[in-house]
């Protein structure tokens, strides 16, 4: 913009909407003559850009009658600055800091969670070992004609026409409080016959079940199953979720069986009464069959059977090469925290439940085919993470080698040092003897000092061949959060203490080595 072309569009401008008189003009070229210098300032003076003085003229007063225009004020016409306080490239440097968090508690906590899911296991799943292409299912449609739906299927490269007769006889799920057109999901009438070529009886699922879900069911119980309704979600469908309360016909678990249909997407949310929530995110290929089961909770039902095999609730030998269940995925994702945290060291968990059996006639490790549980579950997760979990005796911070069963001596463990000292043998002594209960007397000459229980029982497990904890560098891990004394599995090993048949409390605990 030049002075002239600038002069010559203001003159006109106030020409045509005010009525100036040529002084006023000339005061108005002086003001534009400024104007265009400012916007355009020669290189020769660059300290314009920092000079203080006013660039327009001083206001006139503005006559009451109009006759006069005001000058253009720095206000109208000038240029508006808005002050950063800080450059850009720095507003970020003064964030608040992101708390740290310490890598101690953070360990404490993923440990927590997987005690917390070993003590309560809600759900359980498996794989049956069957060929497809031997299930069939009949079923009758609402005209009476019997149908037989061959498996497996797979939509996006055939659709079985008994699969569009099945889905034209279901109805829509009824769920109060849900919207139908959102939960869009179908079952086949309970009404009509529905059966499938296999029974769940000639398959041990629910031995599974009992031993994962169940191990305190009280001998004599069994349990049965009832087949209830067979479920449909078409493409883009969802189930909503079934209330426990719509299921108050006395059950205490629910099996699912995911029949050889191949699909994609869709997870199974299970919840418990106590909140806790798992999901199982599946995406079953055409030669599996999946089973789950679970708590007070209800999804569909179906019998289905296969082929017996010797199968094992723990760890594979020659004769189960392949266990009954395997812990489900949400089991395993609490694994990695920890197992990533305690690289480079033994950890061992207590397991949780009893067995029957004797630890001075039998080892630890014996106890894999009769884990059930959590405990189970445990084994088997490491087992998953191709690590070699290993059970140990445990009792009072000391650990027995894998090989050693827990033998304690009924002898006095200080008599040896007595003799090995010169001092003299103590009187023999039983139940019912006046004589000192350890086997001397204060007064005899020579005697040692007295020793308490304690020390007593400590010395005939070192004898025994028991290491503290700390000495096979062993890290057990326990719920800090847990409010009450944690569910730990005991055994029991008689000895002889001053004449009387006492029982000394053992644990199993399972150490892995993580590399």
């Amino acid at each position: 913009m030049t002075s002239e072309s600038a002069s010559t569009r203001i003159i006109n401008t106030f020409f045509t909407r005010a009525r100036l008189n040529w002084d006023d003009a000339i005061a108005l070229l002086h003001n534009a003559s400024t104007i265009s210098t400012s916007i355009h300032p020669p290189q020769s003076n660059p300290s314009m850009y920092a000079s203080t003085t006013p660039i327009y003229g001083a206001p006139r007063p503005i006559p009451s009658d109009g006759s006069r225009s005001p000058n253009l004020s720095a206000a109208s016409l000038g240029f508006e600055v808005e002050h950063v306080s800080r450059p850009p490239s720095a507003m970020g440097m003064n964030r608040p800091p992101e708390p740290v968090l310490d890598p101690e508690f953070m360990y404490r906590e993923h440990v927590s969670k997987l005690i917390g899911a070993k003590s309560r296991p809600c759900s359980v799943s498996g794989r049956i070992p069957l060929d497809p292409s031997h299930l069939v299912l009949f079923f009758r449609s609402k005209t009476g004609i019997t149908h037989s739906l061959d498996f497996p299927i797979d939509i996006d490269y055939n659709t079985p026409p008994a699969l569009d007769v099945l889905i034209a006889a279901c109805k829509r799920t009824q769920t109060p409080g849900y919207d139908t057109q959102l939960y869009e999901s179908f079952y086949y009438p309970p009404n009509l016959p529905l059966t499938p070529s296999l029974e769940i009886a000639n398959h041990p699922i629910l031995d599974a079940i009992r031993k994962m879900l169940f191990p305190t069911l009280a001998v004599g119980h069994h349990l049965t199953v009832r087949r209830e309704k067979l479920d449909v979600l078409l493409a883009g469908s969802r189930m909503p979720p079934q209330l426990r309360a719509m299921n108050n016909d006395g059950r205490v678990a629910t099996l699912s069986i995911t029949l050889p249909v191949r699909f994609r997407g869709g997870s199974l949310v299970i919840r418990d009464s106590e909140g806790r929530q798992e999901r199982l995110d599946t995406a079953a290929p055409t030669s599996d069959l999946e089973w789950t089961a679970f708590t007070e909770s209800a999804i569909m039902r179906m019998s289905i059977s296969y082929a017996v095999f010797a199968k094992s609730f723990g760890a594979t030998t020659a004769l189960t090469p392949d266990p009954l269940f395997t812990p489900n995925q949400p089991f395993l994702d609490l694994f990695p925290p920890v197992l990533q945290m305690s690289r480079g060291r033994k950890i061992g968990f207590l397991l949780s439940h009893d067995y029957d059996v004797d630890p001075s006639v039998v080892l630890a490790e014996s106890l894999v085919p009769l884990l059930r549980g959590g405990d189970s579950m445990l084994y088997q997760a490491f087992k998953l993470f191709k690590l070699a979990p290993m059970l140990h005796w445990t009792a009072g911070g000391y650990i027995w080698p894998v090989d050693r069963p827990v033998e304690l001596s009924n002898d006095d463990p200080s008599a040896a040092q007595r003799a090995a000292n010169g001092s003299p043998l103590p009187p023999i002594h039983g139940a019912f003897s006046n004589s000192s209960p350890f086997g001397y007397s204060p007064h005899m000459p020579g005697a040692l000092p007295a020793q308490t229980t304690a020390d007593m029982l400590r010395l005939r497990v070192e004898e025994s061949g028991a290491v503290p904890l700390a000495t096979a560098e062993v890290n057990l891990l326990t719920d800090w959060r847990a409010q009450e004394s944690p569910l730990v599995g005991k055994a029991r090993v008689h000895f002889v203490e001053a004449g009387l048949l006492e029982k000394l409390v053992v644990n199993v605990v399972l150490v892995a080595y993580v590399h």
